[in-house]
């Protein structure tokens, strides 16, 4: 019987782990993987910050790629990457050409620029070394919410944060997602407690509100951060599966509807909108409906994964910080 943790290291042959500054209230997350996996990424939001995305796509050369990092401070943080690089060179870990290693590290980052946070760090960004540290201390056990990449991550109405879920599928296969949850959107409904997510909650992982009987028109009134603030909700989902890169687009593609279900709204001009998919290769599909399956599943768990990370989320210390769901709703009486 597989032992869960209900996080994405439940898949076998990944790890993860975080680091965070909490005067510059951001972080980074980063996924290792034991050998390289077969991986791809789909990209929706209007507003995105990435890395060697493009070698993702099926028709390039690259197979196996070695970690993914996800990461807080919008451009800036895309310095996390080289942190993790430095960490995966010192392992030995890399792409062989002739003498060569050349660790492969997609990443994509979050807006946090506007939460409080001092982000006068002087000439360079910290966050190469934020992603040294995440890649240094990964295991199979992680905080969730505030935390890593999800440290400085906010909603239109409640702290955002470093959010995770897993499943197992009825063939078998172990399947997670990990989402750093920053959107420009709501993920509760109306003004709470009840979160989009909901209908998809097991074992009151996120409070045990499940889903109102109705949602009328005033609860479905768009809120949003407006303006010209990007937010973005980042995700890794991730298979024990044994898939081709062509399968690991499809995957990134359909586990996108795990986001529009757990947020009201997504995919917007303002948004960042990515998920990338790995394949870890421990399971081979015995039946054709199998990958339908994994498909639908690890979109379950990314819709889940976003209430938890708002669930998990602690406030951050500044006179203007939003309030975090736990702070609201959790000494209220359940219906």
């Amino acid at each position: 019987m597989i032992q869960s943790r209900n996080l994405i290291t439940d898949v076998e042959g990944l790890r993860v782990g975080n680091a965070h500054d909490a005067k510059l209230a951001s972080g980074v997350t980063v996924t290792l993987f034991d050998e390289p996996a077969i991986a791809s990424c789909a990209v929706f939001g209007g507003a995105p910050g990435t890395r060697e995305t493009d070698m993702l796509e099926p028709d390039k050369m690259v197979q196996g790629i070695h970690g993914i990092a996800l990461s807080g401070g919008s451009a800036y943080g895309l310095d996390a990457a080289s942190g993790v690089q430095a960490y995966l060179r010192e392992q030995g870990t890399g792409l062989a050409i002739r003498d060569v290693r050349i660790p492969l590290l997609p990443q994509a980052v979050s807006f946090d620029m506007l939460n409080g946070g001092d982000k006068n760090w002087g000439r360079y960004p910290p966050y190469r070394e934020l992603g040294y540290e995440a890649a240094r201390t990964a295991g199979p056990d992680f905080e969730l919410g505030t935390a890593g990449g999800g440290f400085g991550a906010t909603t239109v109405n409640l702290k955002g944060g470093l959010g995770s879920a897993s499943a197992v599928t009825s063939s078998g296969h172990v399947v997670g997602a990990l989402v750093i949850v920053n959107s420009v959107a709501s993920a509760v409904i109306g003004d709470g407690p009840h979160f989009w997510s909901g209908a998809f909650e097991e074992n009151d992982e996120f409070g045990g509100y499940g889903h109102p009987e109705t949602v009328g028109p005033t609860q479905r009134e768009l809120i949003w951060k407006g303006g010209p603030q990007p937010a973005t909700t980042i995700a890794l989902v991730a298979t024990d599966a044994v898939l081709t890169k062509a399968q690991a687009k499809r995957l990134a593609v359909s586990s996108h509807a795990g986001i529009a279900r757990g947020l009201r709204f997504s995919h917007a001009l303002y948004d960042g909108d990515t998920v990338f998919a790995a394949a870890t290769g421990r399971k081979a599909l015995q039946a054709e409906e199998d990958f339908t399956h994994i498909t639908a599943v690890v979109a379950d768990c990314l819709t889940r994964a976003i209430a938890r990370g708002v669930f998990e989320a602690t406030a951050l210390p500044f006179a203007s910080a939003q309030p975090a769901w736990r702070d609201r709703f959790r000494r209220r009486e359940r219906p």
